[in-house]
Formats: structure tokens, C-alpha cells, sequence
């Protein structure tokens, strides 16, 4: 078989994702086209050699509809023989597409894929597109589904998780992203967003809050509280967990993933594509795995998806160098260390979506790459990214440096 190598990684800067965030007047297929250029400047690709386009996209609807992913390759003056395709698998969507192009291209049926994502969320809020898994009552009380918020604080109750642990996490995010952002360490993917007179609109990801403490995210109030109890969500859950007395709301706005708008592409193909185009291999994505999970707790699969994998190519979590877990809640990366023996020198070295933001379909591309460009500057090999995901799923992915 043919391997799948990975020749460049490119993000778009993360904007808040509020009217008033700065990449809110930016159309999502702006920002993929915008990338789509940077991909084919930085590497002189001629862009017929790329057979597809992939992207991960949760609310596929509106402005990010109709296969966002075809149009951003007409807009982008890719060549029209370049197909695209649209893929949701909630937030591991970009992730989901990158082992999806790997896929195309160690069958030999693909030579060059461009893999990744988009979500704007403060243009399209998310939940937009609805579906029975969210909208249906019969669904939500027969599979026992609360919004994910009601889950993190679940998985906190059930492993004992305090307040104060969550928000030491968050804390630590935040002082990583920020020692991170200084030392630039975010600058060789990052792509600017300009406007159409060559202006910047946004270079830096711009939720990172320098100076976050305990102390002051103790003054925030838990986000899923009243919902759980007012909602009877709470209830619902419990129905699942009959040993509780209740659940222990611990997560609010500081210690959980900021809502964000943002883009990340991977340019992935085959030795033979490379060598032809010129380009030279940073990485080949190693191997992948997928599991389902419980839908009321819904955030615990990561660890199980990395023992899949780990299994399956008789490695132990010591092999790996550096991961990333993608810091939905805080719980989700401190149930991953707790459960795999992960360290936390190893996690999120640089911080997570806590401090940076979570788009969610272009979250699992952004953490690849964040990956790969840390398994460089620390001169390492192996690295190893996951993502839990609504409905009870969680996808785990491993790189290796070549």
C-alpha cells in the first residue's frame, strides 16, 4: 500500500465568534479560499495535480451549504478539474477528513487532497442545521441526549472532578497559549485574513486572555445549571445514572471551548505526488480509529479510541511524544490523562481550545497541525491528536515525522 504523507498545514488565525468578533464580516468560504491561495503559494503547487478537496463542516447550512467545499475551490482560482466534498462528524469533522483523504491516498486512488474545515460560528450560530438527534423528543428521551454542556458536568460528577480543578486547567490553558503566542510558535501556519484592499482583518487568535486565575474565573457562574434543572435535562441524564443524588455543575464560560470562527487545511498525497510536485514531506499520518460511546455522557470516547489504536498497532501510550486532546470542556482532556496515563507535559502543550477556541469543523485540522509543528520545534516524532464528539463518539489520530 501507499503511505499518506502530509507536505504543509495552514489555519486561519481564530476571531471570536460574536458580531463583534473581527473575522465575523468574513465569509466562511472567504476564509477557505484565503487558505486554499496560501496552500498553493507556499508551495508552488500546480493545482491540477489535487484531485479532491475534503472539509469538515458541522452546520453545513446557509452560507456554509451547498458544498462549501466545491465552491471555496472555484473561488480560490484552484483548477476546475479539482473536485470538493462536504463531511460532518460534529467536532472531529476536520480530523474525520483528514483520515479520509489519508485514506483516498494509501488506496492509490488519490495522488494530492487538500483535507480539512470551516466553521464560522458567529455567522452560522451552531445547531443551525437542526436534526432528530437534537430536535426529535421521541430520540432525546429514548437515548437519554442533553446538550454537552449537561455531559461535562456528568463526567465531572462521575470521576469527582471539582470546580476548582477545572479551572486550574483552564488557568494553565490559557498561560500556555499565551507563552505560546509570544514566542510565535502559532506563526508558521497562521495565514492572515486581509480584506479585498490588502488590509488585516485579523493575524493572531484572539481569545487568549493573558492573566486568567482561579480567582477570577471563580466569579463565573456555572453555564449549565438552571438548564439542567429547570429543563429537567439534569433528570433525563440521571435516568442513565441512577447511583447519583444529582449532578455537580462545575463548567461555565472560562473553564470550556470558546465559540469561534476559523479555517485549517492539510495538504496530504503520496511519495510518488510529491516528488513529482516537488515537495517535501513533513509527516505521514501513521494510523486512525474511531469509536462509539454512551450519547448521555457522550465526551468519554477519546481514551477509548486512542486504546483502539494504540491496540491495533501494538504501541504503548509511552511511544508517543506529544498529544492533543481537544479541550471541549476541561473535563474531556483531564478524564484523558486520568484514563490513558497521557502526562500532562505531553497534552496540549501550547493550550487548547479553552484558551484558543473551537471551530468546530476546522478544530481536528488546526490540532493536527498545531501537532506537527510542536513535534518539530521540540524535535520529536510521534504525535498523537483526538476529539470526543457530540452523539457519543470519539476519534483518535497518530502522526509520525518523517
Amino acid at each position: 500500500m501507499a503511505e499518506a504523507y502530509i507536505f504543509d498545514t495552514v489555519r486561519t488565525p481564530r476571531g471570536r465568534g460574536k458580531s463583534d468578533g473581527s473575522l465575523h464580516e468574513v465569509q466562511p468560504v472567504t476564509l477557505l479560499s484565503t487558505l486554499l491561495k496560501a496552500l498553493k503559494e507556499r508551495n508552488h503547487l500546480d493545482t491540477s495535480l489535487v484531485d479532491d478537496v475534503i472539509l469538515g463542516c458541522v452546520s453545513p447550512v446557509m452560507e456554509q451549504g451547498a458544498n462549501i467545499a466545491r465552491t471555496a475551490v472555484l473561488e480560490s482560482g484552484f483548477s476546475q478539474t479539482v473536485g470538493g466534498v462536504q463531511m460532518n462528524r460534529f467536532c472531529a469533522s476536520g480530523l474525520e477528513a483528514i483520515n479520509t483523504a489519508a485514506a483516498h491516498v494509501i488506496a492509490g486512488q488519490y495522488d494530492f487532497v487538500v483535507a480539512g474545515g470551516v466553521e464560522s460560528m458567529s455567522r452560522i450560530p451552531m445547531g443551525s442545521d437542526g436534526g432528530a438527534m437534537f430536535t426529535s423528543p421521541d430520540i432525546i428521551a429514548k437515548h437519554k441526549i442533553v446538550p454537552q454542556g449537561i455531559s461535562a458536568d456528568l463526567i465531572a460528577t462521575v470521576n469527582s472532578y471539582s470546580r476548582q480543578e477545572a479551572d486550574a486547567f483552564a488557568v494553565e490553558s490559557h498561560r500556555r497559549a499565551v507563552e505560546a503566542q509570544k514566542a510565535g510558535r502559532f506563526n508558521k501556519s497562521i495565514v492572515p485574513v486581509l480584506d479585498i484592499l490588502g488590509n488585516l482583518i485579523l493575524g493572531h487568535d484572539e481569545g487568549v486572555r493573558e492573566g486568567t486565575s482561579v480567582e477570577s474565573l471563580a466569579k463565573l457562574m456555572a453555564s449549565f445549571e438552571m438548564m439542567g434543572m429547570m429543563g429537567g435535562l439534569d433528570a433525563l441524564a440521571l435516568q442513565k445514572y441512577p447511583t447519583l443524588s444529582k449532578i455537580n455543575h462545575i463548567h461555565h464560560a472560562g473553564n470550556s471551548s470558546q465559540i469561534v470562527d476559523g479555517a485549517a487545511l492539510v495538504l496530504i498525497g503520496s511519495k510518488e505526488a510529491g516528488i513529482k510536485a516537488g515537495l517535501k514531506p513533513r509527516a505521514k499520518i501513521h494510523s486512525y480509529a474511531v469509536v462509539g460511546s454512551d450519547p448521555t455522557i457522550m465526551l468519554t470516547a477519546p481514551a477509548p479510541s486512542t486504546h483502539k489504536l494504540l491496540k491495533r498497532n501494538g504501541m504503548k501510550i509511552s511511544d508517543i511524544d506529544l498529544f492533543e486532546v481537544n479541550e471541549a470542556f476541561a473535563v474531556v482532556p483531564m478524564l484523558y490523562m486520568q484514563e490513558t496515563g497521557a502526562t500532562f507535559d505531553k497534552v496540549n502543550v501550547n493550550g487548547g481550545s479553552i484558551a484558543l477556541g473551537h471551530p468546530l469543523g476546522a478544530t481536528g485540522a488546526i490540532i493536527l497541525g498545531t501537532l506537527l509543528d510542536e513535534l518539530e520545534r521540540q524535535d520529536k516524532n510521534i504525535g498523537l491528536a483526538t476529539l470526543c464528539i457530540g452523539g457519543g463518539m470519539g476519534v483518535s489520530t497518530i502522526i509520525e515525522r518523517v
